[in-house]
């Protein structure tokens, strides 16, 4: 069981920026992709991006693509979604996941761990 513990969320004006942390307590955290996903009030779970365990290769949904930055630091066992130039519309709790086995990909069904979410508000 790997347990994963989101932080950065908070309050932001439209246009603003935040940078969202997500710490795993895997030991094998390097050979994990990692996503990040969001669910609004009343909406569905929406794949935003994921990186695969190298860091090599990414995945952004066209919605966010030029404005948020996927990345991960595997000798710290986190993984980061900075985003920039934010709008109402991305007010949602942000969860990053895990998949294991090689999985990678926009699906929610590839991940095999998720955390409990961070909260971002876009006000303006």
């Amino acid at each position: 069981q790997v347990q994963l513990v989101e932080s950065g969320g908070g309050l932001v004006l439209v246009g603003g920026s935040l940078r969202l942390s997500c710490v795993s307590t895997g030991r094998t955290f390097s050979s994990y992709s990692m996503g990040w996903f969001r669910q609004a009030p009343g909406k569905e779970r929406e794949f935003v991006s994921t990186i695969r365990w190298s860091g090599v290769d990414t995945l952004y949904a066209d919605s966010v693509k030029d404005r948020i930055i996927i990345s991960r630091d595997n000798a710290k066992n986190t993984v980061y979604l900075q985003m920039n130039n934010l709008e109402p519309e991305e007010t949602a709790v942000y969860y990053c996941a895990a998949a294991r086995q090689g999985r990678y990909g926009r699906i929610w069904s590839l991940y095999d761990d998720w955390g409990q979410g961070t909260e971002v508000t876009v006000s303006s």
